[in-house]
């Protein structure tokens, strides 16, 4: 199956030209959601085994839709020559690497800078440009810059800490390069100069942990890690029913006096521990076990659907843990169009998720399916102004690798 290579017009970021030389996961989401919101977006793989992505069945279909793969060894000379050419009339430009890597191989800002003034540089690394040096050389993982920041500390049992998965750690920096990258170029809209990012992914993770950090960093205070539950509240966290599992928020005034009226601890309510105005059942109460205990009790001997429906009745937050299963069936996904079908490459019906969020006036859309590897080198070097034998020397030279 042949697939477009000109880009439609449509989106908000129609636009935009973006290029990425990165492997999965946090850099190349980042660009993909730019991709599905119109920006037209080109994929940097080596010539060897191309980026880690492919390596997977399925997700490879869902995360490298709306772009063009480039293969070329762009710390090459020749390469080096290439991704310049390319960068002249680009927007945006994401690298993730080591720090320093880039510079390291003759690619600093101030050659990149050269090439277009107006450029927007985002070099994402675990620890960032700057610092200590073996931190800065030191490889990352989702999991090790988790590790790094005190997020994973946070979370699990009180035995153990648990990474939040799957690879929340790489999702959290996809959406922080993402604005970065267009509060950046906004900046280069205002006044025509362009901007280089350090984006270090564990410092992403410190702004996501600092909810319970700053009380840490004020106080001395040490929140257990909660397992399934709150660190603070009572009614906050996974409950356990009789047929599956339901997430619950008890918060507010009318919600706590309806809860405790319906597990049998309505006496507690107006006492001098949880007065009238209660909008909080804190563990720190002297009631908080008696509480939690009847409140499993309760949902032990009930359905989830149930206490789902009752509670949301009451302005209670609950909602049924959701497994894949129920979500393929789900009626409020189907009717708000989150599932889409295209065709792939190799013309199979891929089923995936469409784009979000819902751009009302300047829809997303998905419209090609995720290229071969190298698949477009030949086009983009065409629209360089690369002759035939130009590219064919350089397929020769193993500078760039075309399907």
């Amino acid at each position: 199956m042949a697939i477009e290579t000109e880009k439609p017009s449509f989106g908000v970021l129609d636009d935009v030209k973006v290029v990425f030389a990165a492997v999965e996961e946090a850099a190349p989401r980042a660009a993909d959601l730019m991709a599905d919101w119109g920006a037209d977006v080109t994929w940097l793989e080596n010539t060897g085994a191309g980026d880690t992505v492919r390596d997977t069945k399925y997700l490879k279909q869902q995360e490298r839709r709306n772009v063009r793969s480039v293969a070329l060894d762009y710390f090459s000379d020749e390469g080096r020559k290439v991704l310049l050419d390319m960068l002249k009339d680009t927007d945006i430009f994401i690298e993730a690497s080591k720090g320093g890597t880039y510079a390291r191989h003759g690619l600093s800002d101030e050659v990149l800078f050269a090439a277009n003034p107006k450029l927007v540089i985002v070099h994402v690394s675990g620890f960032g440009q700057t610092g200590a040096p073996e931190m800065v050389k030191r490889a990352a993982y989702d999991l090790t810059v988790m590790a790094y920041s005190g997020y994973m500390s946070q979370n699990g049992t009180p035995e153990q800490p648990m990474n939040p998965g799957p690879y929340a750690g790489d999702y959290f920096n996809s959406l922080m390069i993402l604005s970065s990258s267009l509060a950046a170029l906004h900046k280069v809209g205002r006044t025509g100069q362009g901007e280089s990012i350090d984006l270090a992914m564990y410092e992403t993770l410190l702004t996501m942990g600092q909810y319970y950090l700053v009380d840490y960093t004020n106080e001395g205070i040490l929140w257990p890690r909660p397992g399934a539950r709150n660190q603070n509240l009572c009614g906050i966290g996974e409950y356990k029913c009789k047929d599956g599992f339901i997430g619950l928020c008890l918060y507010g005034v009318s919600q706590n006096k309806y809860l405790l009226e319906t597990i049998g601890l309505g006496h507690l309510w107006g006492t001098p521990e949880i007065p009238e105005d209660c909008s909080a059942l804190w563990l720190s109460n002297p009631h908080a076990q008696e509480i939690e205990e009847h409140l499993e009790a309760y949902l032990a001997t009930r359905s989830k659907h149930d206490v789902e429906k009752d509670f949301s009745d009451h302005r209670i937050a609950a909602q049924v843990v959701m497994e894949f299963p129920d979500l393929v069936k789900e009626e409020h996904l189907k009717e708000r169009g989150d599932w889409l079908d295209w065709q792939t490459e190799d013309g199979d019906t891929f089923h995936g998720l469409g784009v979000f969020p819902k751009f009302q006036q300047t829809p997303g859309k998905v419209w090609r399916p995720m290229p071969k590897q190298g698949g477009d080198t030949r086009d983009v070097l065409a629209k360089l102004g690369y002759s035939d034998e130009e590219i064919d020397r350089l397929i020769a030279d193993g500078v760039v690798k075309a399907q």
